[in-house]
């Protein structure tokens, strides 16, 4: 791996829009802005600006600019209240001479929400972390592996330690409700999140029941979708809807939820399922961000409880399915019964084994994970 996946896309878009990178708390976002500025993989360009410098803060609410730098980072500046504003006059004034790109550790584009200042500004890009065929155009078992036990963040990924990896995990854990939540969330609750936020690992791989989770932590069923929005808007976790066509009794109301660190998940199936709607998110995100198509990631689910783990749609139009499995067993019947029942032209059936075969009972693929995310040309 040379480089980030969305590097080249964004260095095209700078010609002419400012670039947001949102993601996850050390993801990446810094090192890939950085990598932008004729290569710097350090903090110390001048024209890296960070919100949480004072010396900085002072600069970018004085709107004074490193001179002679044609490209200009300014991090985490979304803390600031006014600062979409802050980023129109900005841009405005110098999009003749400056390139902005504008990071943060969480949603940008909720945080834009509430005006339309930057409407025709800017690109928006979602850093996701390392995956299979970002990593090695020829991925194979042991590198899946090690994304498996070590998630795709970069520190613990690279270092492939499970000590530091535990300690990472910790440290990320705190840092993101004791300092983004403090900063960007209006919330007095916070041992109550971090009770929700342990408890989450648990529930990836069922639908999640809000009802449920409201009875354990004794609040309200809306506190509890407040509390998961906010980890949402913070890069923590995800939830995809079920997926309805009009010859299946599929279920409506009851989402699934996952981790962007799949690293957190303890069950070794869960985990794996993770791991593989981290990787098909970033596939969405990554075409919707560069082509503008409009991407869902969701999964079916019937009335009797036939279940195939994702579908993946391109402008409403569903492009494939995929179910995962720890082994290179036969496909599972569920896959057979949509394949019939649905407009979906595609079924996969995903493993940590090496077998590769068709099943004809289900019309379905069965092969490698990481055979189909070459296959499928997952970023």
């Amino acid at each position: 791996m040379e480089q980030r996946y969305v590097k080249d896309s964004i260095d095209a878009d700078l010609a002419d829009r400012m670039v947001f990178i949102g993601g996850p708390r050390q993801v990446g976002k810094t090192t890939l802005a950085l990598s932008l500025l004729e290569g710097l993989r350090d903090e110390s360009s001048p024209a890296y600006l960070n919100w949480d410098v004072l010396a900085d803060r002072e600069n970018i609410l004085a709107e004074r600019l490193p001179s002679g730098q044609p490209r200009v980072i300014l991090d985490e500046v979304h803390k600031y209240a006014n600062w979409r504003n802050l980023m129109k006059g900005l841009y405005d004034k110098n999009r003749s001479s400056v390139s902005f790109i504008v990071t943060g550790s969480a949603r940008l584009d909720y945080y834009r929400k509430g005006g339309d200042s930057l409407q025709g500004r800017y690109h928006y890009y979602r850093l996701h972390p390392f995956t299979a065929t970002e990593y090695s155009k020829a991925p194979d078992l042991a590198l899946v592996e090690q994304l498996l036990k070590y998630g795709g963040f970069p520190e613990p990924f690279l270092r492939g330690e499970a000590r530091f990896h535990r300690r990472w995990l910790r440290e990320h854990s705190a840092r993101v409700l004791y300092e983004d939540l403090r900063d960007l969330e209006n919330v007095r609750e916070v041992s109550a999140l971090e009770l929700l936020l342990s408890h989450l690992p648990a529930c990836v791989g069922s639908p999640l029941s809000v009802n449920s989770l409201s009875r354990l932590l004794q609040v309200n069923h809306a506190s509890i979708e407040r509390w998961l929005g906010i980890f949402e808007r913070l890069y923590l976790c995800y939830r995809i809807p079920p997926f309805g066509a009009g010859r299946i009794r599929a279920v409506r109301k009851e989402k699934k939820l996952y981790f962007w660190d799949w690293s957190r998940v303890e069950d070794p199936g869960a985990r794996f399922e993770n791991m593989v709607a981290g990787h098909l998110l970033k596939y969405c995100h990554h075409v919707e961000d560069t082509e503008g198509h409009d991407m869902e990631l969701r999964f079916i689910r019937d009335t009797d409880k036939r279940e195939v783990d994702f579908v993946v749609l391109r402008d409403g139009d569903a492009e494939f399915a995929v179910e995962c499995k720890s082994g290179d067993r036969r496909a599972a019947s569920a896959c057979g019964y949509f394949r019939e029942r649905t407009d979906i032209p595609r079924f996969y059936q995903v493993h940590l084994g090496t077998r590769d075969f068709g099943d004809a009972g289900a019309n379905t693929r069965v092969l490698p994970f990481s055979t189909f995310c070459r296959e499928v040309g997952l970023p």
